[in-house]
């Protein structure tokens, strides 16, 4: 049993962050300023939808919503990428009611000079749907999102009065490049005590590309911790069978590392 070191308490941990790699920096610096080793094997690889005429549209006609709700940073950048290829102004916006979807989604908003006006206690869908439920009746809601994702927001939105538009701005998709270095990894002695997940992609991602369509064994994971950022990541890592060993209280990046730290640090004393 290693001794505890309260700067490093991760000394000795070998992580795999499986974020997109444009992502994965923040995670790791993190990490790694705590201790640990990181191993970067992305399980999710984030591309631009087949057609970018829905969100043009959508965009070219954002005089006609009232609320604007973002679920994820990367929607908010490919959102803004579009503003400016169709050179749309950010006052243009200015009247919108803006909802965004835990911190790092508000702080890509406000990055680019607008106000969020709600941002839920938890940052998932749920909780947006209780904090709008009773300001949408009536309402024109314009909904930027991933091409996969559920429908809790749009369904629960229109039992409220709310005419919803959905709008896809960007796809997440398993990057191929990953299965064999995934696959090396777990075969090999130095497989990861930790692998934190991110989202509910993130899982359904890892299990594909460690499994190739066959439930992950537990001689394959080895003892490894699965660590989650929150509930609904959590609820996915289940439904394939897979354990939740770990799992944010504030479902944020912060609220992950503090988990891990936590969980790894409890084990050396």
């Amino acid at each position: 049993m290693r001794t505890p070191n309260q700067n490093r308490p991760l000394t000795g941990t070998r992580i795999l962050v499986g974020r997109a790699r444009h992502q994965a920096g923040s995670l790791s610096t993190s990490l790694r300023s705590l201790g640990a080793s990181i191993i970067e094997i992305p399980f999710i690889e984030i591309r631009k939808p087949q057609s970018f005429a829905p969100l043009d549209a959508a965009l070219k006609n954002l005089s006609t919503y009232d609320w604007l709700i973002l679920t994820s940073a990367n929607g908010v950048e490919a959102m803004w990428e579009r503003l400016r290829k169709l050179r749309i102004p950010r006052t243009r916006l200015k009247h919108l009611q803006i909802a965004a979807i835990g911190p790092a989604t508000k702080k890509a908003i406000v990055k680019h000079g607008l106000k969020v006006k709600m941002m839920p206690e938890e940052y998932v869908a749920e909780s947006v749907v209780k904090g709008l439920h009773d300001k949408v009746n009536g309402k024109r809601v314009l909904l930027v999102r991933a091409k996969v994702a559920r429908d809790v927001i749009p369904d629960s939105l229109r039992a409220a009065g709310a005419h919803v538009g959905v709008i896809e701005a960007y796809e997440t998709v398993v990057p191929e490049k990953s299965r064999t270095r995934l696959r090396a990894l777990f075969k090999s002695k130095r497989s990861p005590h930790v692998v934190t997940f991110t989202s509910s992609s993130t899982v359904k991602n890892f299990a594909e590309l460690l499994g190739n369509g066959k439930p992950i064994t537990a001689s394959t994971l080895k003892g490894t911790q699965f660590a989650s950022i929150g509930p609904v990541t959590s609820s996915t890592l289940r439904e394939l069978g897979l354990p939740v060993s770990i799992e944010a209280k504030e479902f944020t990046m912060g609220g992950l590392i503090r988990a891990i730290v936590l969980a790894r640090y409890a084990k050396t004393v």
